[in-house]
């Protein structure tokens, strides 16, 4: 049976007070990774910060876009995935000195996770929390619990050979019952999630899967999202950045180079720039 892969599903459980979700990637994690030299390491745990990013995007009832950053002191030094509300993904990772490591604590080290979103309208914001949980998906669990003070709680998942990722999310819904009622279900749905098998996750689409955990609750699953690897960048951001960049700096440069380049660190597109595309720049007029 070939499982529908690179989608995210949504639900709700009726007649309890919660809510999840289930992404299930292969082509998009491939794609993502395969522009770049990683350890399996890294790989593993930029494609669980992937699978995590798609989770937080869809929690979020805003267009716009997602960054999750990681920052340590450990052999990667900065990992991130952007994302945005069509479930269209990018995520790059910068080593500081060759590994191979595996595991949040081992690659990261000291750290915080920063998260920015970044809505179409509206102001963007930002929240920040140590990455001092043994595991990804237990700080981001926290980051909800200071952040947004909901209870969530998040499952991530590579399988043996490292070409697909996977995650699953729970999430409490608050409404005017009691509290205790209310963590109830939250607390007992976690507990049916958490018998999650690795196996279970990568054979299973998502109907058969929310079966099997779920098969005595009501789930109610909506139309699914397809994930996609998509690169955001472009010339006119570009010229945005270059805009920042001073006449007599750009002047130097493309005498010394023949023009002004700039190569995106996500997808490796270079795009050059000579003096005619530039002239705008280099000809304003000093305020």
């Amino acid at each position: 049976m070939t499982v529908k892969t690179d989608v995210l599903n949504r639900y709700l459980f009726d007649g309890k007070h919660a809510r999840g979700e289930l992404v299930q990637l292969t082509k998009a994690y491939q794609e993502i990774i395969a522009l770049h030299e990683y350890p399996l390491g890294v790989q593993a745990l930029l494609g669980e910060l992937v699978a995590a990013t798609c989770l937080l995007t869809a929690t979020l009832k805003f267009e716009g876009e997602i960054t999750v950053q990681l920052q340590g002191n450990g052999p990667i030094s900065y990992m991130s995935v952007n994302g945005d509300d069509k479930q269209n993904m990018r995520g790059i990772a910068r080593l500081a000195e060759p590994t191979d490591g595996k595991g949040l604590r081992a690659l990261i080290g000291n750290g915080t996770m920063v998260i920015t979103i970044r809505p179409e309208k509206g102001e963007p914001y930002q929240g920040v929390v140590a990455l001092d949980k043994d595991n990804l998906a237990d700080c981001l669990a926290h980051y909800f619990e200071v952040s947004e003070q909901i209870p969530t709680k998040i499952w991530l998942f590579n399988n043996a050979d490292n070409t697909q990722v996977a995650g699953s999310l729970i999430q409490l819904l608050p409404d005017s019952d009691s509290k205790e009622t209310q963590l109830s279900d939250f607390e007992h749905l976690c507990q049916l999630t958490n018998t999650i098998k690795a196996e279970e996750i990568f054979s299973l689409d998502a109907e058969d899967l929310l079966y099997r955990l779920y098969h005595q609750e009501e789930v109610r699953l909506f139309e699914p999202q397809s994930v996609n690897y998509q690169c955001s960048c472009s010339e006119e951001k570009c010229l945005t950045a270059i805009s920042q960049v001073s006449p007599s700096e750009l002047t130097s440069i493309i005498a010394e180079q023949g023009c002004v380049s700039m190569t995106c660190e996500y997808c490796l597109t270079t795009y050059k720039f000579d003096e005619p595309k530039l002239a705008h720049f280099i000809n304003e007029p000093k305020h």
